[in-house]
């Protein structure tokens, strides 16, 4: 895939545009007490979140979660040992993952709900034979 110029240019303009407008971390800490990544920002703002909410942070040691790097613009937060990076202004936006993570970790939360409605719902579909199988070809 070839990247053109004014692609190029098109991504600086808007990398500056964030840079002007949105907060950016300046500190990225891990509590191992209350088991949260916390990233000061520079609007005075603390931003924290259980790690396990985040895509590549999840089962990961306490040593690992403490070595936490941020990028020379501030947008961005990396976790060496673990390989893995989260983008800020999504993780403000409550985006802790790629999307097909994100469909992954909300489908999982959906599916462990219990409420009666879920429940009586499931029963009635049970009774019926449960969920009506596919055409061939879908």
């Amino acid at each position: 895939m070839t990247i053109s110029a004014s692609q190029i240019n098109k991504a600086r303009a808007a990398s500056r545009a964030r840079m002007k407008t949105g907060p950016r971390a300046v500190a990225a800490r891990y509590d191992r007490r209350r088991s949260r990544v916390i990233v000061s920002l520079d609007s005075a703002v603390e931003l924290a979140f259980p790690p396990d909410c985040a895509e590549g942070l999840a089962g990961a040691s306490a040593a690992e979660l403490s070595q936490i790097e941020i990028s020379p613009t501030g947008l961005g937060l990396r976790w060496p040992r673990l390989d893995a990076d989260l983008y800020l202004p999504a993780l403000i936006n409550g985006i802790f993952g790629s999307p097909r993570w994100m469909a992954g970790a909300m489908g999982e939360l959906g599916g462990r709900s219990r409420s009666s409605a879920k429940t009586a719902a499931a029963r009635i579909n049970g009774c019926r034979g449960g969920r009506p199988r596919k055409a061939a070809g879908h």
